[in-house]
């Protein structure tokens, strides 16, 4: 089995163009990202979108990737949304703590033990998987609890808890522009992903410093990602999802791809700018 995904991973790398832009403004930044990943033993996948213009990159961004934590993103989304609903309250207690601080936990120590406690408090896996597909959410796909994933096998193609990087990105699009969770909700979440403590070395680490950064990582043996926004220096975000697996410096490979974005996106700046955000 391990070698028929292998060969279907392959093919599907052979098959699909590795990236597109989708202005001739990024062109610059399409040569740059395709020679800094060709240059790296690490297999990646990137997806860029400026949530203000709809401008966007893609570098296999719609090859499946293990999403590991990032996955997070979508369980805090889900309980948020049923707190719109009335359903919820962050204040609400599961297993003797309150949700927002499970959530806190999850977002931004990335601890697996809330995750699944929130996860099956929401009613499980599947129910999350049916949920973002409810909404529209496609090419990403929640199967396990992070404790089975991390219980079975190791396998960095297999399709199950996936997303390609264009997937993820619309999911954080949508957050974003307050389509599925509530403005209110979504202020918060963001300010949680705000918070993030893991993953310094990565979206992080190489942008000038102060940039604002709203992320969630993803970590497995073998395979790195995160996932998240960019504040532009203008105002505008980038919503970015970078997974990476095998080869070697996968989290030094993201930081420079996350500066090469910011550089090329602060270049195609134009007046006049209006806020993405949805009020």
């Amino acid at each position: 089995m391990r070698r028929f995904a292998l060969l279907f991973a392959l093919l599907a790398l052979f098959t699909q163009p590795a990236f597109s832009a989708s202005s001739p403004g990024l062109f610059g930044l399409e040569r740059q990202i395709s020679s800094l990943v060709s240059s790296q033993s690490a297999d990646v996948g990137i997806y860029a979108l400026d949530l203000n213009n709809g401008e966007n990159i893609s570098y296999r961004g719609d090859v499946a990737f293990p999403m590991a934590s990032t996955v997070k993103v979508a369980v805090a989304a889900l309980y948020l949304a049923q707190v719109d609903h009335g359903r919820r309250t962050l204040d609400d207690t599961i297993r003797g703590v309150s949700a927002r601080a499970l959530i806190d936990r999850m977002m931004i120590h990335s601890d697996n033990r809330a995750t699944d406690i929130l996860i099956a408090d929401l009613g499980g896996p599947r129910k999350i998987d049916s949920w973002l597909r409810e909404q529209g959410v496609t090419g990403l796909r929640v199967d396990r609890t992070i404790a089975q994933l991390l219980a079975d096998k190791r396998d960095l193609w297999d399709r199950r808890d996936s997303s390609t990087p264009h997937a993820m990105v619309e999911l954080l699009r949508r957050i974003y522009k307050a389509e599925l969770i509530k403005p209110e909700s979504r202020n918060y979440l963001l300010d949680v992903m705000a918070r993030c403590q893991t993953g310094k070395n990565r979206m992080k680490g190489l942008l000038p410093f102060g940039t604002p950064v709203e992320h969630k990582t993803g970590t497995l043996n073998g395979y790195t990602s995160d996932v998240g926004f960019i504040t532009m220096p203008d105002g505008r975000r980038i919503a970015i999802a970078m997974f990476a697996r095998g080869g070697a410096d996968r989290p030094r490979t993201i930081a420079e791809a996350a500066r090469a974005i910011y550089d090329g996106f602060k270049a195609t700046f134009s007046w006049p700018f209006k806020p993405a955000y949805a009020q």
